[in-house]
């Protein structure tokens, strides 16, 4: 029943109306509907499924407005750097580059890298879930999944969640070192990449994880610090 109907019934003004069903959190349709469920899941062994994504991200020569809080100081016109992200869905263990853009050549690319540094590591990638981009559907991507004899599997529409470990780590990815620290530039930002990295994959307490970081899970020994 709407506001309008309400009003009617009750014979209360109708602004009277709205504002009380608005206190309430009911203005909107989808707020009457049940919550869908969290289903939480964890794949068997490293590997079983590596979810990726891609983060855009503006370049800048000087500190932004979230530092500075001055939307007059952007730096205007200097495009974008594009964030591809992997990570194993049992581990957590996380590669990630920064590359020019996120077209169905470079995304293989990245995706070969990546399926070469977790075999380093002693895992073989299986299955991939991505979202519905452009990049994933390209018959580019579809050819090197069925090169490396891999499973591509993708979220439903409208339901990102289902890839909700990469974006979980996109978040934090985002918060502590993208919009961590006053970078003077993105290339700044850029070079900061690879440790924290390395402090996220071997330092970094996970809590779904019982507090161990995730190279844990695969017992191997950890390479020099970036």
């Amino acid at each position: 029943m709407s506001s309008v109907q309400i009003a009617k019934k009750l014979e209360m003004p109708r602004s009277t109306v709205s504002r009380i069903v608005k206190q309430a959190g009911l203005s909107r349709v989808k707020s009457l509907e049940l919550p869908v469920p969290v289903q939480r899941y964890e794949w068997k062994r490293p590997g079983d499924l590596l979810h990726l994504d891609v983060k855009k991200l503006a370049r800048f020569h000087r500190p932004g407005h979230r530092i500075h809080g001055d939307r007059s100081l952007q730096s205007r016109g200097q495009g974008w750097e594009f964030v591809h992200v992997a990570i194993d869905d049992r581990s957590r263990v996380a590669y990630v580059e920064i590359l020019g853009n996120e077209r169905g050549q470079t995304t293989v690319a990245f995706l070969r890298r990546a399926i070469a540094w977790f075999k380093k590591l002693g895992i073989r990638i299986r299955r991939i879930l991505s979202d519905n981009g452009p990049n994933y559907k390209s018959h580019v991507f579809a050819s090197c999944c069925r090169w490396h004899k891999i499973r591509h599997r993708r979220t439903r529409f409208y339901r990102p969640c289902t890839n909700g470990k990469a974006e979980r780590f996109i978040q934090t990815l985002i918060r502590e070192w993208a919009y961590a620290v006053p970078y003077r530039s993105s290339t700044a930002r850029r070079k900061a990449l690879p440790q924290w990295l390395y402090h996220y994959n071997r330092e970094r307490p996970h809590g779904s994880l019982d507090g161990l970081p995730p190279i844990s899970r695969l017992g191997v020994r950890c390479e020099q610090r970036p």
